[in-house]
């Protein structure tokens, strides 16, 4: 499939899974719990404290050389959106993406999505854990504190 027919097709909207493509074309879907979406809202609201003059995207859909990954939130400076718009899939990724890990995520898997981010252009990469858990990579690794919002930790985890 190609990202277009997922988004077009009805029997695909509206469920409560995150859809992702993987180079084939295959349909990825893992199912979404209340504590994702709630680690989602906060992330989001405390970036659109953080960095007001871009924008916040959640489910951020990125073409990548693995199919379509989707970032649960992405922030994407007004430059990014004066080049690239709303495009969905983006061909670039925003510069900043952030992966909340659920249950049914392995670690090679969300190694692989870090390291599709960042390849397509993300500045940082995040990865948040349920257990009050974050790591920041940026192109050198992982990195102790984020440029984007520094304090992001407090503002998450409560």
């Amino acid at each position: 499939m190609e990202w277009s027919e997922v988004i077009d097709n009805p029997l695909l909207q509206n469920l409560p899974f995150k859809i992702e493509l993987n180079k084939f074309g295959k349909l990825l879907m893992s199912p979404a719990s209340n504590s994702h979406g709630r680690f989602q809202g906060r992330i989001a609201g405390a970036l659109w404290q953080r960095q007001p003059e871009g924008e916040v995207i959640t489910e951020c859909s990125i073409q990548t050389s693995e199919g379509v990954k989707v970032a649960d939130v992405a922030w994407a400076s007004a430059a990014f959106i004066a080049e690239f718009g709303y495009a969905t899939p983006y061909l670039k990724a925003p510069e900043l993406c952030v992966e909340i890990v659920s249950p049914s995520n392995s670690k090679q898997e969300i190694a692989e999505k870090v390291e599709l981010y960042l390849a397509k252009g993300a500045q940082e990469v995040w990865v948040v854990y349920e257990d009050k858990r974050m790591e920041t990579f940026s192109h050198t690794g992982q990195i102790e504190q984020s440029k984007f919002a520094p304090d992001i930790k407090s503002k998450i985890f409560r």
